[in-house]
């Protein structure tokens, strides 16, 4: 087809060939010239040259109104424009540097063109030594062009530039002056397609993937990919961008396409204020983002991507959900989940002198409220990221209101289990009064156990847990569903297996009198969790906040002990009860409005994160290890007292002179958001070590050791020596 168009084109210029090399025949041998349609004139970025020291050769071309010229790539039809210099012995030329494009429609075609004035550049190195007896550097060129409007003419000329060697003319030697059009050049240099800082990926359907520290989604409105090779890609065919882990820009592949090459091209991007940015692309094969999330991305290239039904494959689509069963599933061992763990333990201890039924049907309702806490987490996120709000895994607890009435809600719980009030059932967490509702207390009581594990363990990412989260965001709505209902399975996987096993019921114990004192040992985790929650309050709030929320515990345990006395006959109890709750709401609501804490300084080894800072320091070869953590993540703060901040791990950055920053995600910082998501992470702790020369960190585990810091150091210092 190509070569068709081609064909017709040149057959249709045939009445005007003459013209064209008619336009230009008065201007042979001069370094101007001028056609029917264009002023073309060979210039150089110096007024001499010296023997040995590289200089710029263009062949500027100015337009006229309305006509085009193409790029090195011309799009569906078209020929770009071929100037080669012919240079005295001893001397060389480099490659032409193309400035980016414009997409130009001609009819249902689509070129990529230059419009306006064009200056094209050659690197020209001058012989060694100044032959003898010369008066200068002589190049000469014949340039052609196809230039086109609503017709293609093509046109020519032959060009011829002497600039004298430095010296020559009577004037002082050295470096060679600038030439009066120094000025075009570097305009020229500097609208030329720069490397790109991000790395780019390209999968095998042309889904293209920028993506990479530092890299701000929202800031880009437009992108448009110009490749540098014909007929690889559908030139004419929409261009979708979608934001997220990144830019992700549908392309739609030609014949020429190679799934198993790199695609090589330009990457136009633009901002807000109309701004260009002109980027060149070497986008790697293979899927977008890691071997589960990167199939699951392409219905998110279209402007359906959420309505769209899921075209990865089968087995990615399992692994998926399979990794976040296990991350569900381990999450159970995480310090944030362990205060729940005897909640669970009290509901299945009351349930042990039951029936086998009883067991299960109280597992069921436990597994209820996980399911439905996990899809309201799901869902909440989901409609937030559509929404434009950079929110990740934990998001609730980047308020301090929200943590202090976390911390009330499990203060109330001990509260419960020391007996103060009765809240229905050995284990139940909010019942109301009245016959009906104590009736059916284990079950409601079970239902909202599951719903208060999965909040408390929000803070948490759990191995496996954060593949499964970042594919689930990326992923279409109903394949996000899924993945946080096999979350929410994994979690309550211990308590389901007592509803698939009679016989693991049956050996529950009995309820008995040690029940009581099981009942009241098992407050005390509650109020310890509840006093971490007020520690994470004071680092989001600061001294009013702690002020706020010791008011808050004051009024829940008068609320408590009134409710107690209420149900011990007191009519007035309930009263007091009541304006103790509102004024526990009331501090709630000081706390949410109460200015946030400055943020955490970094420790004394350690620089706050920033992009630039982090490009600093691998610029200049240091070695560098991020954390990225959140006052409110329990596992971040273990890993930072028994891993990060000790004598063995400290002695470690110094000998190897390892750059230490931390990235606080307390509040969820836009920054700290897309760094995350440029590790396929959408939660804390994140830990990534930075080799001198590598090309990408390193991620460790999310439970550290200090051996396993160490090993991780002196595993990259080695490979780097080696």
């Amino acid at each position: 087809m190509r070569l068709l168009l081609r064909l017709g084109l040149l057959l249709s210029l045939l009445p005007v060939l003459p013209a064209a090399a008619r336009a230009d025949a008065g201007h042979a041998d001069a370094s101007r010239a001028v056609t029917a349609h264009a002023r073309v004139r060979l210039l150089a970025d110096v007024a001499q040259v010296a023997p040995g020291r590289d200089f710029t050769l263009g062949l500027r071309l100015r337009l006229a109104a309305g006509w085009h010229i193409y790029w090195r790539n011309p799009g569906a039809a078209g020929e770009p424009p071929r100037w080669a210099p012919v240079l005295p012995a001893g001397a060389s030329a480099g490659p032409v540097a193309w400035p980016a494009p414009r997409a130009i429609h001609e009819g249902p075609l689509l070129a990529y063109a230059y419009t306006g004035t064009v200056l094209l550049t050659r690197r020209i190195r001058p012989p060694a030594t100044a032959p003898a007896g010369s008066g200068g550097l002589t190049v000469t060129t014949h340039a052609r062009w196809l230039i086109c409007k609503t017709i293609c003419v093509p046109e020519q000329a032959r060009l011829r530039l002497v600039l004298p060697w430095v010296g020559s003319t009577g004037g002082p030697g050295g470096a060679p002056a600038p030439s009066a059009a120094a000025s075009w050049f570097a305009a020229a240099a500097a609208a030329l397609p720069r490397p790109s800082p991000w790395a780019a990926t390209i999968a095998p359907d042309g889904l293209l993937w920028l993506h990479g520290p530092g890299l701000d989604p929202a800031a880009v409105v437009a992108a448009r990919f110009f490749p540098a090779t014909p007929g690889q890609l559908r030139n004419a065919a929409p261009q979708p961008l979608t934001r997220g882990d990144g830019l992700i820009l549908r392309l739609t592949p030609a014949a020429g396409f190679a799934p198993a090459q790199a695609l090589r091209g330009v990457l136009e991007l633009t901002d807000r204020t109309g701004a260009r940015t002109a980027l060149a692309i070497v986008a790697t094969p293979g899927p977008l983002h890691g071997p589960l999330a990167r199939p699951l991305a392409r219905p998110l290239a279209g402007p359906l991507a959420r309505n769209a039904p899921p075209t990865a494959p089968a087995s990615a689509l399992w692994a998926l959900l399979g990794f976040g069963f296990l991350g569900g599933l381990i999450l159970n061992l995480m310090p944030c989940v362990f205060p729940v763990l005897a909640l669970k333990a009290m509901a299945l201890a009351g349930a042990g002198g039951g029936a086998n039924a009883r067991v299960r049907a109280l597992a069921l309702s436990y597994a209820a409220g996980v399911l439905a806490a996990f899809t309201a987490l799901g869902l909440a996120l989901l409609v937030a990221r559509a929404a434009g709000y950079g929110l990740g895994w934990g998001f609730q607890f980047a308020s301090p209101a929200a943590v202090g009435a976390m911390a009330l809600v499990l203060f109330a719980v001990g509260l419960n289990l020391s007996g103060v009030f009765q809240a229905g059932g050995s284990a139940g967490l909010v019942q109301g009064v009245g016959q009906g509702v104590i009736a059916r207390g284990g079950h409601v009581g079970s239902f909202f156990t599951g719903l208060l594990a999965v909040v408390v363990a929000s803070p948490c990412t759990a191995p496996f847990m954060a593949a499964a989260v970042g594919g689930a965001l990326a992923a279409p709505g109903i394949v996000a569903v899924g993945v946080f209902l096999a979350l929410g399975a994994g979690l309550a996987a211990p308590v389901l297996a007592l509803a698939a096993i009679p016989a693991l019921g049956r050996r529950l114990p009995r309820p008995g009198a040690w029940m009581v004192r099981l009942r009241q040992v098992l407050a005390f985790p509650m109020y310890g969790a509840a006093v971490w929650l007020v520690w994470v309050v004071s680092t989001e709030a600061g001294s009013p906040g702690v002020a706020a929320m010791g008011a808050a515990l004051v009024a829940i345990g008068f609320a408590a002990w009134s409710l107690g006395l209420a149900q011990q006959g007191g009519r007035v109890g309930f009263a007091l009860a009541g304006a103790g709750a509102l004024a526990a709401l009331a501090a709630l609501g000081w706390i949410a409005v109460t200015p946030p804490a400055a943020a955490r300084a970094a420790p004394a080894s350690g620089m706050a994160f920033s992009a630039a800072r982090l490009a600093r320091l691998r610029a200049v070869g240091r070695p560098v290890f991020v954390d990225v953590t959140a006052r409110w993540c329990l596992t971040c703060q273990v890993n930072e007292r028994l891993a990060l901040d000790t004598p063995t791990t400290r002695a470690a950055f110094a000998a190897r002179h390892v750059a230490v920053l931390v990235a606080d995600w307390t509040a969820q910082p836009a920054a700290i958001t897309r760094y995350l998501r440029a590790h396929g992470r959408d939660g804390v702790p994140l830990y990534v070590f930075y080799a001198p020369g590598a090309p990408h960190g390193r991620l460790l585990p999310q439970l550290l050791t200090p051996g396993l810091v160490q090993h991780a150091i002196e595993r990259a210092s080695g490979a780097m020596h080696g």
